[in-house]
This record gives C-alpha cells, sequence and structure tokens, in this order.
C-alpha cells in the first residue's frame, strides 16, 4: 500500500477556527494512524486579504494544538511557476483553451440561459476557435460535454455530477493568475497528496478537480467531505454561537488535548466513548468512523471535557499550561514539587486553567486579603484561642506531611472539643483568605511550615487588633 499522504491547506485571510481546525486534526490523525506524511500548504493567491499576520497565527494555533507537519509550509504564491507549467501543458494537449469574451458577454450569455430556464454557465464560444493566447485571455478547461463525473466519497458514498450542468470553468484569468481550483490540482499532484479530507462546503469544487485530474492523465485521490460543524439552532457555526479563533479558547484557559479531544468528536466517533488521549485518537482513527451528520458545537459539554483532562493530566505536564496564567496574575512558576502540589490540590476543583490559576493565587502571595464578611463570622475570640494552640502545635511538630498535620488537627479537637469544621474555617480563612478551598492538610502541606505559621501568626495579629 501507497504511504497515505494527507495536507491542510489554509488560506490566511484570518485566524484559525474551530471548522479549520478540524479539518487539520482529521487529516494529521489520519496520517498518524497510517504512519503516513502530513503537509502544510498555505493558499495565499488571495494577495488582497492574505496577511503575514494570518499566516502567523494559524502557525501560533496548530503549535497549540500539537499538530505537527512532515513538509512545508509551502505557499502558492511562491509557486505560479509551476501552474504556469501545467496550464500550458493543459493547452498544448488541447485539454483547455484560451477565451477572450468580455465580462459584458458573459453576462449577456447568463441572462439568456436564466431567461430559457437553464443554468447560467459559459456557452462555449471561443471552445474552437483555437486562439493562440491573444492579450487579457483567461484559459478555460475543456470539459466533456456529455456524461458524468463521479466523485467516490469515502464518507458521503457515490456523488454523481451530470456533466451538461458542469461548463468550461476558469483556470487562469486574464491578469495570468491561476484560479483556486487550478492551484489546488497541481499542489496536489506535485506534492504526491492521495488523501484529501476537507468539509462539504467543497464539494461542488470536486468535480472540477476531478476534470484537471484527468485532463492531465493524473490518478485520483481519494475524497472524504465532512459534514459542517454546526451551532446549537443547527445553522453554520458563526460568533453568534460562540465561535472563536483556536487561539481565544487557548487563552480562555482550554487544555489542547482537551481542545482536539472535543472538536475530533464533532462527527467521528468510537463507540460510547467521549475521553480521549491524543494517543488513543491516533490509535483509534479512522475515516470509516466519521459521520455523515453535522456536528453541533456545544460549550458546555466543552468546559466539561476540559475539566476532566485537567483532572487526568499530571502536574507535571500541566506546568507549562498553566504557567501563562500565573504570570498574567505576577506569579512566576518554576518546576519542581510546589507547583506541582499546588496543582493537585486544584485539579479536581477546576474547570479551566484560568480558574485554577485564579483559585492558586494564595500559593503566592506573601500576605493574602481576607474576605470582609467571612472573618465577621470566623475571625472571633474563640478562634484566636484555637489558631494560638495550632501555632504552638505546628512550631514544635517534627514532622510535616499531611498525616502528621492531621494528628495536630486531632489533638486540638480533643482538647476542645470540637469539630474538625469548625476548626478548620478560621484556619481556611487565614491561610487562604477565602472560605472555600482544597483541604486544610493539603494546603498547609504546599505552603510548608513557614508560610503556614507566618499566615496563622498574621490572622491572629488581624483578630487582636480587630478585637482592642
Amino acid at each position: 500500500m501507497d504511504t497515505i499522504i494527507t495536507r491542510f491547506p489554509p488560506s490566511p485571510t484570518g485566524f484559525l477556527h474551530v471548522g479549520g481546525a478540524r479539518t487539520a486534526l482529521f487529516n494529521w490523525l489520519y496520517a498518524r494512524h497510517m504512519n503516513g506524511r502530513f503537509i502544510l500548504r498555505i493558499e495565499d493567491t488571495d494577495t488582497e486579504r492574505s496577511t503575514q499576520a494570518s499566516v502567523d497565527a494559524i502557525f501560533e494555533a496548530l503549535e497549540w494544538l500539537g499538530i505537527d507537519w512532515d513538509e512545508g509550509p509551502y505557499f502558492q504564491s511562491k509557486r505560479f511557476d509551476i501552474y504556469i507549467e501545467y496550464i500550458q501543458k493543459l493547452i498544448d494537449s488541447g485539454n483547455a483553451y484560451y477565451c477572450t469574451c468580455s465580462p459584458e458577454k458573459l453576462e449577456e450569455m447568463r441572462k439568456v440561459a436564466m431567461a430559457t430556464g437553464k443554468k447560467p454557465k459559459y456557452d462555449g464560444t471561443c471552445r474552437e476557435k483555437g486562439l493562440k493566447n491573444p492579450d487579457n485571455a483567461v484559459v478555460r478547461i475543456k470539459a466533456p460535454l456529455i456524461g458524468t463525473t463521479v466523485v467516490h466519497d469515502v464518507i458521503k458514498g457515490d456523488i454523481v455530477f451530470q456533466n451538461t450542468e458542469l461548463d468550461d470553468f476558469v483556470l487562469r484569468r486574464s491578469d495570468g493568475t491561476p484560479t483556486y481550483n487550478l492551484a489546488v490540482v497541481i499542489d496536489d499532484i506535485t506534492m504526491s497528496i492521495n488523501t484529501i479530507i476537507r468539509g462539504d462546503d467543497h464539494v461542488n469544487n470536486t468535480p472540477k478537480q476531478i476534470m484537471i485530474y484527468n485532463a492531465l492523465g493524473a490518478s485520483l485521490p481519494s475524497f472524504g467531505h465532512v459534514p459542517m460543524v454546526l451551532g446549537g439552532d443547527r445553522t453554520r457555526l458563526s460568533k453568534r454561537h460562540g465561535a472563536m479563533s483556536v487561539t481565544e479558547y487557548r487563552d480562555m484557559g482550554y487544555l489542547p488535548d482537551a481542545f482536539i479531544n472535543y472538536i475530533v468528536r464533532l462527527g467521528w466517533s468510537y463507540g460510547d466513548q467521549e475521553f480521549f488521549t491524543r494517543e488513543e485518537l491516533i490509535e483509534k482513527f479512522s475515516l470509516e468512523n466519521i459521520g455523515r451528520s453535522a456536528g453541533i458545537f456545544d460549550i458546555d459539554k466543552l468546559l466539561a471535557l476540559n475539566a476532566d483532562h485537567i483532572k487526568m493530566t499530571q502536574p507535571a505536564k500541566m506546568i507549562k499550561h498553566l504557567a501563562p496564567f500565573l504570570n498574567k496574575l505576577g506569579f512566576e512558576t518554576q518546576e519542581g514539587p510546589f507547583i506541582e502540589g499546588v496543582i493537585k490540590t486544584l485539579n479536581a476543583r477546576s474547570k479551566t486553567l484560568k480558574e485554577m490559576a485564579e483559585s492558586a493565587a494564595f500559593y503566592f502571595q506573601d500576605t493574602v486579603s481576607y474576605d470582609k464578611d467571612a472573618t465577621a463570622k470566623f475571625f472571633t475570640s474563640d478562634s484566636l484561642k484555637l489558631m494560638k494552640m495550632l501555632i504552638e502545635s505546628l512550631e514544635s511538630a517534627q514532622l510535616f506531611d499531611e498525616k502528621s498535620l492531621e494528628n495536630v488537627f486531632m489533638k486540638i479537637m480533643e482538647a476542645t472539643g470540637l469539630k474538625l469544621g469548625k476548626i478548620a474555617q478560621p484556619v481556611r480563612l487565614a491561610l487562604t483568605g477565602k472560605t472555600a478551598s482544597p483541604g486544610i492538610f493539603e494546603i498547609i502541606n504546599v505552603l510548608g511550615k513557614e508560610k503556614s505559621l507566618d499566615r496563622l501568626k498574621q490572622a491572629v495579629s488581624f483578630i487582636e487588633e480587630k478585637m482592642s
């Protein structure tokens, strides 16, 4: 079997969005699953709308998603000589011809066709003229006039187009630039692409592209057209549904593995399994399991899946993803037991990395700000005595692991007759400034002896000043 070669060919006219990311992911996963090759190609022939900023944004999004490529990036704008060469081959073989019909003439054809109930298309005026490269001419393909063009789609099944419904479409514009369909086919031929997975908005381009393949005597690739991603109201995903660029999801605190897990499930399935690691996706991905129904984007499901991935990701692997969010809050991070301990206390409680960073802030602060309502309720004369007892016990503690800390609290409970909850709340407020947090023993263990004692003493001073 030939090596599978797929490609992702974005146009650099904006950011990478969910639909484009899913197309890239499907092609990348299939190449990786089949031990094939994945090529990145930038289709920047639209010089007016293509920008370097968009190119950079696409690279940035793919890098965050962890989608790497084996060849490229190729830029269509640097391949015009190749397109001109192939256009000439089509002309020389009699499969394409020059056309000098003016825009006015073409509009007249359109009106006549519509007036007689026919499909508006080019009527072949210049098809047999044998023009020899006149000025301002376009080049058209000499399309078959009868029969059918069949797209053997590995997802949708066979799609049949009547050739009478198609026309001699333009391959080269009058300014000498190639059209989309010509450039795409030549790129795919010269790059040996043999598997094309793309959105089903490209279905109507496919018979035209097949005609170019046939005219050049080239082998056809396998085509698979994937249903679109829709919003909750089953219309095409747009900004009103919350559709954003891929990097915006990154900045909101989604893990890349959670994001690719979610978008691959928008059209692909493997039994009832919802949660996939990246390695599992590569192992299990196949074209046969891509569905024919549109995927419905649901931000709540993405959020839930992100929470699952945060919970399941090893703290050491989480650091690089969490660090930018902590940095935005003004906290520096270093790999090691401290930050891993912080993550362990929060990973089961956080839906996003942004939320985790905000919840982790108290670990990095020298002093904490106390919730005003909570101080009135929990910073009392009784809690002052408790904290002084705790400080004394912790200062003399030889070990500072969670089990030893639990024993310290047990002794205070026995001495005071109070349940853990009554002791824990003022201590939690002293350590974090909040009334909701990870477990007390976990927090003290991560903060360490010196920092924990310092915060308890700050709380004692606060209460004494409040009571004076």
